[in-house]
């Protein structure tokens, strides 16, 4: 029997997630007796893979039925201006190549 050459056991370059963009989901949800504003940044495809996210993440964390939640606006942010480590991580090449992190000022 002869055996055929695999292609390779390591892949050169990381295909895994190559189309996410960084995504800011704000809006507001019942955490307890009152109504409360969140803040997601999220890596996603899109503004609908973002706005899942979102809903997901609310209802596994705080039992949060989706149509308890008012999200106000999905925008596509910069990575290297998100403090999150979820975003940090996903585009930690993409973020040292443009000079590293970017410091916002805190509204008050």
């Amino acid at each position: 029997m002869c055996c055929k050459k695999r292609a390779s056991a390591f892949k050169i370059k990381r295909w895994v997630g190559w189309r996410m963009k960084a995504f800011r989901v704000t809006g507001t949800a019942p955490f307890g007796s009152q109504r409360q504003g969140f803040t997601f940044d999220i890596p996603a495809e899109d503004n609908a893979q973002a706005t899942e996210f979102a809903y997901s993440t609310l209802g596994s964390r705080h039992n949060v039925k989706r149509r308890q939640v008012n999200i106000d606006s999905v925008a596509e942010i910069d990575p290297r201006t998100s403090s999150e480590p979820q975003i940090l991580h996903h585009f930690r090449e993409q973020i040292a190549a443009a000079g590293g992190p970017v410091q916002v000022a805190e509204e008050e």
